[in-house]
């Protein structure tokens, strides 16, 4: 059977033990395996612990093994991956996607340059490289990277290294993905024909978007720099020219080839669907962040994954300037990245006139409403059943897209994906008949199990040595599938959040001690209520613990299973668990502030297992979309 794998490139490197390369954990969905294009990783690691931790090709880490996406456990065959290449160097997630994509992973091995001259070559109007110095903006990036351990939620892995490309856009800032950044602890780079690495700070970071914004304060580093200009969106069969640090070298490299496709990608390290760019220039591990020219010199985009299989060959992707201005804008707007904006609603596609005669639906337009997230503004102006048949004046078709450019059709997400956090959109409904127009604000989605930690660090409670954390993707890479059990991964993929702040909280382990007899064995449990009152998320679980004062702690679990502490005993215990397991605190920081009560909380919570698939790369009918 064919593999595909979609991979990021970003090179890494790490020390004489392979085995400490994070790895995108194997999310319970579907078992791809995204891996980033930039991303390099070091020659230390032989071929079999690449391909043990999910590389698509040579040279990736496990974590790209983590970075498959969990989501698509169900109805996902094992050879369609998402694969996200540099755990080790510029973590790349590998949400499972319905397409193999790698982000070119972080090269490995930090190795002198050879200051490579000069005066490099600009991309003429005929193709060819002639003496310029835009090439001089293209930096390479040097990041250590300390990733959380979420089995193990109080403490950090081991730390690992990785390399891959940034560029100049002015003002003292830097762009480069995301992946290139995630988890650092440090990030240095440095310029071409330079010997000289200075330290770099990671202002903002877009995780769905897949790109960082850095800046670097040393006035050294900008002496002579020209920063490059971004430029409009490509036509198809446009020349481009991809630059960067791949792997293979250590100073710069250019490849070239012309634009293939442009339309909404599957974008391997933040789970989402945005407008990319398909070229066919090659795109390796160390590319990733690096930019893409067009003839004139322009930068028209940022090279962040390709797509690998046994039948395609140069499929690379390149983040386009629209979707690169809407995260400096959304940065300049709110001096922090607030994302891209969804409205929350599950499409089908009217393709079928039956289908559109009894939805009263007179045209060959629009697409059906089958269902609204709770947290989503549109829920209090939706309905099931609905038909939307404009967004903001613009028609939308009955596949689910609407007219882009002159000759093009491009899918309906497009539009919303072009607005900010706080938006309001206008839309063209039909219900039961009758044209009408409403308004529904844009915001972020709210996902009941994240694909990221926020802040990096995962929450933990522990009590008489049951350890409590929030469910996550990256939770769920880490234990994989088996350990986690069919249920539970089917919920976390399936569910919708009832509410803002709702939380899959579980029991992740037992820290064994005589208090706990008998539950020891316990691990990956959802934990449903506290001495009879239904979980919220886990600071609820923390309040409820602290403000008990009843005799007994009483736990119920997933299928009924019953854990009872003595109060008194659980803390006395606890203490003396802490300092046997050489644990910090019972708790991390986050749950030690006051915990505030919202009004719009106070609903019942309700797991729904139904048609609600995570993001359109699980849905296996394409019929059905997440707009």
């Amino acid at each position: 059977m064919a593999m595909t794998v979609a991979s990021c490139s970003l090179s890494i490197y790490t020390h004489n033990d392979a085995s400490q390369i994070p790895s995108f954990g194997c999310h319970y969905a579907a078992l791809r395996r995204t891996f980033y294009s930039d991303i390099t990783i070091g020659n230390k690691v032989s071929k079999w612990r690449a391909m043990k931790r999910g590389s698509a090709s040579n040279g990736e880490t496990r974590e790209e093994l983590k970075g498959v996406s969990k989501k698509k456990l169900i109805g996902r065959s094992k050879d369609e991956r998402l694969h996200s290449l540099p755990e080790r160097g510029g973590r790349e997630t590998d949400k499972t996607k319905s397409k193999a994509f790698k982000s070119p992973g972080v090269q490995s091995k930090d190795k002198k340059g050879f200051g490579y001259d000069l005066k490099e070559r600009q991309v003429s109007d005929s193709g060819i490289l002639q003496d310029a110095a835009f090439l001089n903006a293209v930096v390479k990036v040097y990041c250590t990277h300390t990733a959380p351990d979420y089995s193990l939620p109080w403490q950090k892995q081991r730390q690992y290294t990785s390399t891959g490309s940034a560029f100049m856009i002015g003002d003292g800032k830097l762009l480069t993905n995301a992946h290139c950044v995630e988890h650092d602890t440090q990030v240095k780079v440095k310029r071409r024909g330079d010997d000289i690495k200075f330290v770099a700070k990671v202002l903002a970071r877009g995780v769905e978007c897949d790109i960082a914004l850095l800046s670097v304060e040393n006035e050294e580093f900008w002496k002579g720099a020209e920063p490059l200009r971004l430029g409009r969106l490509p036509c198809l069969q446009d020349a481009v020219t991809v630059v960067g640090y791949p792997f293979g070298g250590d100073t710069i490299s250019v490849t070239k080839g012309v634009v293939s496709r442009i339309e909404v990608t599957s974008y391997a390290h933040g789970s989402s669907d945005l407008l990319g760019i398909q070229i066919d220039a090659a795109i390796n591990p160390g590319n990733s962040g690096g930019p893409a020219f067009n003839d004139e010199g322009e930068c028209i985009g940022v090279a962040f994954q390709v797509y690998r299989s046994e039948e395609a060959e140069n499929i690379g992707y390149v983040i386009p300037t629209t979707v690169v201005s809407h995260f400096l804008e959304d940065y300049e707007r709110n001096g922090k990245y607030t994302g891209f904006p969804c409205l929350g609603v599950l499409l089908q596609k009217l393709e079928n006139p039956a289908l559109r005669a009894c939805l009263k639906v007179q045209s060959n337009e629009g697409v059906l409403v089958r269902r609204v997230e709770p947290t989503s503004d549109a829920n209090k102006v939706l309905n099931e059943g609905d038909v939307i048949v404009s967004f903001n004046d613009v028609r939308v078709g009955s596949e689910g897209t609407v007219p882009f450019r002159s000759t093009e059709r491009i899918a309906f997400r497009y539009l919303i994906s072009q607005k900010f956090a706080g938006d309001v959109a206008e839309l063209g409904i039909i219900r039961k008949g009758t044209l009408m127009k409403i308004r529904t604000v844009l915001n972020p989605r709210v996902h009941l199990v994240p694909y990221h930690i926020e802040g990096g660090r995962p929450s933990y409670l522990i009590i008489a040595g049951l350890v409590f954390t929030p469910l996550s993707e990256p939770l769920i890479d880490e234990e994989c599938e088996d350990t986690i059990g069919l249920k539970l991964l089917v919920k976390a993929r399936y569910s919708l959040a009832t509410f803002k702040g709702e939380q899959i909280v579980i029991l992740s382990q037992v820290l064994a001690n005589e208090v706990n007899i008998g539950y020891e064995n316990m691990d990956n449990q959802q934990v449903l209520k506290f001495n009879g009152i239904p979980i919220k998320n886990i600071r609820h679980l923390a309040y409820l613990v602290d403000s008990c004062n009843d005799k007994y702690l009483v736990f119920e679990f997933e299928d009924n299973f019953l854990a009872v502490l003595e109060r008194e005993a659980a803390a006395v215990a606890t203490p003396c668990i802490l300092k046997d397991y050489g644990i910090p605190s019972e708790r991390s920081s986050d749950l030690l502030e006051p915990y505030m009560d919202s009004s719009e909380c106070d609903q019942a919570i309700n797991h729904d297992i139904g048609n609600s698939p995570v993001s359109n790369l699980e849905i296996g009918f394409d019929g059905l979309l997440w707009a």
